[in-house]
């Protein structure tokens, strides 16, 4: 054990030096933590590099397609060239979670699990040194820990999706969550148990209120600041913590602060598909967008579009099924955001052109969109719903609507459905559907382009979750593994 306390905290180091150019460094004089953190510039060099691990974090392969593959958004391209050109078979690094048969052993996300508690273990590290600073001011250091502890809720809050059932898979949420970890391993590696999720989500909760009471009006960071997180975002983050907790009331608010306060507004009609397909740029509406990382030419070395992107000689993995494509009205300006492409397809043995349509969101250098302001609107309008208000509800999705040029609603009859299809259309290839169809105890529909061996699954089911890694689990005594795993 102390053995593997040593190599962990060495990865630890090494991941942090990674950031901050210190990794080319010859043997034995690699910078520690502590000569990193004792300043200001070194603690900001960490910061800076704990962002671009969170953003290669979301936008992994895995985690970046996993909610809406799972839900029935997204299928598979066929092979472009080769002896298997034409077929069309699932991505080597989501292959047994698509058919809901991921395991412990050799589970799809393992790398997902271990980057998330890394990036959570180098916040606590952040947050630990941070208030020892000599060369910052109070206003900095409180705005380094309000990041730093933003970033640690936001992982504990994907792990908890991923890894934890809803919140109301029982009636008080006594079910298991997440380990939570609010100390370094610097601090000395522990060995404890997961949280139930009540547990887990009072603490996310505790750690962005204390963000927001701590963010300054500036950042400090160098770079686009749509790129880092700021008192607006995390209110948004904390807006959809409620919203996945089931707390109406505080959904509402939260929402509703960020939609009057943020000074971030919805695109407007006449510009909504020209800012979806403006290079190098957010969406105005983003509230978080990571930055894409670049190498030391100022190049982009990946993005979304390596998941997403169609050019005239290329194409990337996944596509929108026709159960997500044909929910738009022709009068929709989203059923603009896709790109309509044939590509020569094996049917009964014969190579055909068939039509895929690849979104127009993440082309080009796209980044990961985390929160957008019309996100905010949907939440206000469930919220509204849940809380006895529906036409406040109606209005908020009819905002949406019209924007889009889609039909408006005119009554209120099946809201809670209109909703949830809405949060659909609008927030496809953003990680949504599946969360949103657990959380409501909805099961899984995928009908085109569906080539898993299960391409429907009833709720409840212990599917509706993946396995902690056995590594971990063998690490940990006390770590509890999720059922059927």
């Amino acid at each position: 054990m102390n053995y593997l306390k040593y190599i962990t905290i060495a990865i630890l180091i090494f991941s942090l030096q990674s950031c901050s150019d210190f990794l080319e460094q010859e043997p034995g004089t690699q910078t520690s933590i502590d000569e990193l953190l004792q300043n200001k510039e070194g603690t900001l060099k960490a910061l800076k590099g704990l962002y671009t691990e969170v953003e290669a974090n979301v936008r992994s392969d895995r985690f970046v397609a996993y909610s809406d593959l799972q839900g029935g958004n997204i299928k598979f391209t066929p092979t472009s060239s080769g002896s298997s050109r034409g077929q069309i078979s699932p991505a080597l690094n989501v292959r047994e979670l698509y058919s809901f048969e991921d395991t412990a052993e050799n589970s799809n996300f393992k790398s997902f699990y271990d980057d998330s508690y890394d990036i959570i273990n180098q916040a606590n590290l952040i947050l630990e040194y941070t208030p020892k600073l000599t060369d910052a001011s109070e206003t900095e250091k409180n705005q380094i820990k309000a990041e730093a502890l933003t970033i640690r809720a936001y992982a504990h809050f994907l792990l908890a999706q991923v890894y934890s059932q809803n919140y109301s898979y029982t009636p008080d949420a006594s079910h298991l969550g997440i380990v939570y970890n609010k100390e370094s391993i610097k601090a000395g590696l522990k060995y404890p148990k997961r949280e139930t999720l009540a547990t887990t989500y009072s603490y996310i909760i505790e750690d962005l209120k204390t963000a927001i009471s701590n963010y300054s009006d500036a950042s400090l960071m160098t770079g686009p600041t749509y790129s880092y997180f700021n008192r607006n975002n995390t209110k948004a983050l904390l807006a959809r913590v409620y919203l996945y907790k089931r707390d109406w009331t505080n959904a509402y608010d939260t929402a509703n602060d960020v939609i009057t306060n943020s000074g971030v507004a919805l695109v407007n009609t006449a510009d909504f598909v020209t800012q979806w397909t403006q290079p190098d740029l957010p969406t105005s509406e983003a509230l978080l967008e990571f930055s894409v990382p670049k190498d030391s030419e100022s190049t982009i070395t990946s993005s979304m579009s390596s998941y997403f992107g169609v050019n005239e000689t290329t194409y990337a993995n996944y596509v929108a099924s026709n159960d997500l494509y044909n929910l738009y009205e022709n009068t929709d300006l989203r059923k603009q955001l896709f790109i309509s492409v044939n590509l020569s397809t094996l049917v009964n043995g014969v190579l055909v052109p068939v039509n895929y349509n690849f979104t127009r969101k993440f082309q080009d250098n796209a980044g990961y969109v985390a929160f957008r302001i019309s996100e905010m609107y949907l939440i206000r309008a469930e919220a509204a719903l849940e809380n006895n208000k529906p036409d406040l509800a109606m209005a908020d999705v009819n905002t949406i609507r019209a924007r889009a040029k889609a039909t408006l609603l005119t009554n209120t009859t099946n809201l809670k459905e209109d909703i949830l299809l809405e949060r659909r259309k609008e927030l496809c290839f953003e990680g949504h559907l599946f969360f949103d169809l657990a959380r409501n105890h909805k099961g899984i529909s995928r009908n085109d382009g569906c080539i898993s061996t299960v391409c429907s699954l009833s709720y409840p089911s212990p599917k509706y979750v993946l396995p902690i890694p056995l590594f971990n689990i063998n690490l940990n005594e006390n770590l509890q593994q999720n059922e059927s795993y």
